[in-house]
């Protein structure tokens, strides 16, 4: 079995980073798992994708992922449809907004049986690390809507990356973003109303 995780952010928010992350939460899981980036002109602000696989098997293809079974969207003005592409039917969609998630599933014209996940990331990164650097905010939102990797491991995963006072106040973030996540199956009838 494999799950496939797609990330869109804008440079500088992190998406990368949260991708390796996620990987690496999955391999202390005990799963073998890949994350790599996809760049256009690399700059802040530019939109960029990362990748990560989560798998049984040791072979993991080095693609792009094309038909998820996770988004990840860290910036809100990358709520459009194009975005959702390829998801996978009864798929998951990890949001950083501040809006519904019944508004956003009309927004990404989620199909029924699709689960979203809607977190204020940005917000609770200027409370927690006064930056509005939402990866961390975004792992604890994953955790809560997928439980694809453990909350343990992926603080473990962000404490190896980072150490003393950043590492603390990061896993404050995850703990924070998990406690705050709102997740909702889509339902017909949310999409009608």
């Amino acid at each position: 079995m494999m799950i496939e995780i797609r990330w869109h952010g804008r440079g500088g928010q992190g998406a990368v980073t949260a991708s390796e992350a996620v990987s690496a939460a999955a391999i202390l899981d005990g799963k073998y798992a890949l994350a790599f980036p996809e760049f256009g002109a690399e700059r802040r602000g530019a939109p960029v994708r990362a990748y990560t696989r989560i798998s049984d098997d040791p072979v993991i293809p080095r693609t792009p992922v094309t038909t998820p079974d996770i988004l990840v969207i860290l910036d809100p003005s990358l709520l459009h449809p194009e975005y959702t592409q390829g998801l996978k039917r009864n798929g998951t969609v990890v949001v950083n907004t501040v809006i519904q998630p019944e508004k956003i599933a009309k927004i990404l014209k989620l199909k029924p049986g699709s689960r979203i996940g809607v977190i204020n990331a940005t917000g609770l990164a200027m409370e927690i690390l006064k930056k509005p650097i939402v990866n961390t905010g975004m792992l604890g939102a994953l955790v809560k809507a997928t439980g694809v990797v453990s909350l343990e491991n992926t603080k473990k995963a962000i404490l190896n990356k980072f150490s003393g006072k950043i590492g603390e106040l990061n896993v404050e973030l995850i703990r924070r973003a998990y406690k705050e996540t709102i997740v909702i199956e889509i339902k017909k009838e949310v999409l009608v109303q």
